[in-house]
């Protein structure tokens, strides 16, 4: 790739940054992911990799405006009009828009190229680990989100529920991430990091329930002083 066309490619993501959890610098962490795990991949199209890691999130910003909308689908659609005006042949724009398409977990589009699988593992590795807790906690902000929910007995839910929190977030998605890895490298990149992420979810449930049963233990008596 030249130059002139990583600087073309990388002015337009920079125009399409939405939310900070999405920003230029989760895309340049996904893209120097990628790199890596390329080395031990074999038959890597390296310019097709870089833009579609340059591209991978450029449709958030019409998800983040209308829920229902994807956005790897809109975002594929928009590196495909994109590269397509800018003078990119016709099968690099597909391969580029293949990889963005299936970068979200999707049993029923996975990747098919070895582009699109070390794309993938590259942007879940974002997700992995001390990186992806504070990712996962300024979106969920953004979102207006609480840390956890209560359960109908007043104690505090683990994330088991339906009910959206950070907490929710981790068991039903970050938890389940590390055994979902495509390429070898990146599933050992993602290992190294899981006990990290762990022990952050553990110690913070585990600080927030205390507070809980001491807390109101201590109120219960106050009131009843107070009453009395």
């Amino acid at each position: 790739m030249t130059q002139d066309n990583y600087c073309l490619i990388e002015n337009y993501m920079l125009s399409c940054a939405a939310d900070s959890a999405h920003d230029p610098e989760h895309i340049y962490r996904v893209l120097y992911n990628a790199l890596e795990i390329a080395k031990g991949e074999e038959g890597v199209d390296h310019d097709v990799l870089i833009a579609a890691c340059l591209l991978h999130d450029i449709g958030r910003k019409e998800q983040l405006e209308d829920p229902t909308k994807c956005h790897a689908m809109v975002g594929s659609q928009k590196a495909w009009n994109f590269l397509r005006s800018n003078g990119f042949s016709e099968e690099f724009a597909h391969q580029v828009r293949h990889c963005i398409q299936v970068h979200r977990f999707r049993k029923s589009l996975p990747p098919q190229t070895v582009e699109a699988k070390i794309l993938f593992d590259a942007d879940k590795l974002d997700v992995t680990g001390a990186l992806g807790i504070a990712r996962t906690l300024m979106y969920k902000g953004n979102m207006t989100e609480p840390l956890y929910t209560k359960l109908p007995d007043g104690t505090i839910c683990d994330g088991s529920s339906e009910a959206p929190s950070f907490f929710r977030e981790y068991k039903f998605k970050l938890e389940k991430l590390y055994d979902k890895f495509f390429t070898a490298r990146g599933t050992q990149l993602a290992q190294e990091r899981k006990a990290i992420a762990q022990a952050f979810y553990e110690s913070l449930y585990r600080e927030v329930n205390a507070g809980y049963m001491s807390g109101k233990e201590v109120l219960q008596q106050w009131i009843g002083e107070k009453e009395v």
